[in-house]
């Protein structure tokens, strides 16, 4: 609501990660994907009834993962039958970020199962509406606070009007806002990785061993320096994704990059820092063992790590071919 830039917003993910990756990822997701959703492709009567709610007091959700459709994501079962003017929304969505909370979700349903991925339609739908119900909160590893709970549609009914944008147009949307995705989870985990050396550096300049700090010793300060350049590279490959981003130039292949190697970092990052706080690392005392478990969700959601190497070769043998 405040006119901030895509960029601006990456900003304020990473800046929210270095604390807590749960509350940073609640934020991407609203923002890098459900409010940009509704940018893009809503009708100016959608954008006039939900934009105001999103940007002040009501949190979205984006429902595309099923038990049976995860990387393979347009394998989803969830049907929009058609019933008059109306549909009726059938299916079950697992995994679903913000749901708990959330006020309205982005719902991906197939309005034409005969034509396959082609039929797939994003339906606008209010918590309220009869029929959908949000499952118990998954008792996760890592990103506790953010809620992910199955969703439930038992034939919700929603009017024609709840389309967003145009009917069996939902598998494009779907691909082009999870790239521009990545590019926030990319932030969310170079805040975390950086987060992760702040609690620890001042650590390793306080405590001594053999009469001199930790970061006194060779080994100690090479971990550092390593550990640094990695994730200011990570960094700059967020920072120039969300660059092409706003440029309006393609960053398919530089959006899965940044989501790669920012995972990598964070993940490695979290790790080696348990590893050099020794002991209180490991306890619950520092925070870092915190991160650690939060670090991992970074090479899953928003498509693996396995997933964005597939784009990135693709992409890149198609440059030679």
């Amino acid at each position: 609501g405040c006119g901030a830039s895509f960029t601006s917003a990456c900003l304020v993910i990473e800046e929210l990660a270095k604390i807590d990756p749960a509350v940073s990822v609640m934020v991407d997701i609203h923002n890098t994907i459900i409010t940009n959703c509704l940018r893009n492709w809503a009708s100016e009567e959608m954008k006039a009834e939900w934009l105001p709610q999103l940007s002040s007091n009501t949190l979205g959700s984006f429902c595309l993962s099923e038990a049976g459709s995860g990387s393979d994501a347009f394998a989803l079962r969830t049907v929009a039958r058609r019933d008059g003017s109306d549909f009726l929304l059938t299916g079950e969505k697992c995994w679903i970020s913000n749901s708990a909370e959330a006020g309205v979700f982005l719902v991906m349903a197939n309005a034409a199962p005969e034509v396959g991925y082609k039929g797939i339609t994003c339906f606008v739908v209010p918590r309220g509406a009869s029929g959908l119900t949000v499952g118990k909160k998954e008792n996760k590893l890592g990103i506790r606070a953010s809620s992910t709970c199955t969703v439930m549609l038992d034939e919700v009914r929603v009017p024609a009007s709840a389309v967003l944008g145009e009917v069996g147009h939902g598998y494009k949307y779907a691909i082009e806002i999870l790239n521009e995705g990545r590019i926030g989870i990319g932030a969310q985990m170079v805040g975390l990785a950086q987060g992760a050396l702040d609690l620890t550096l001042p650590y390793l300049h306080t405590r001594k061993q053999f009469g001199k700090t930790l970061m006194d010793f060779q080994a100690v300060a090479h971990d550092v320096a390593q550990l640094s350049a990695e994730l200011h590279a990570a960094r700059l490959l967020v920072y120039d994704a969300a660059r092409r981003k706003e440029a309006g130039v393609p960053l398919v292949k530089e959006a899965a990059m940044a989501k790669l190697l920012a995972s990598v970092a964070a993940e490695k990052t979290a790790s080696k820092c348990i590893e050099l706080l020794g002991g209180v690392g490991f306890t619950k005392e520092y925070g870092v063992e915190k991160l650690y478990r939060d670090a991992k969700i970074g090479s899953i959601y928003e498509g693996t790590s396995n997933i964005q190497r597939n784009t990135i070769a693709k992409l890149i043998s198609a440059q030679y071919k």
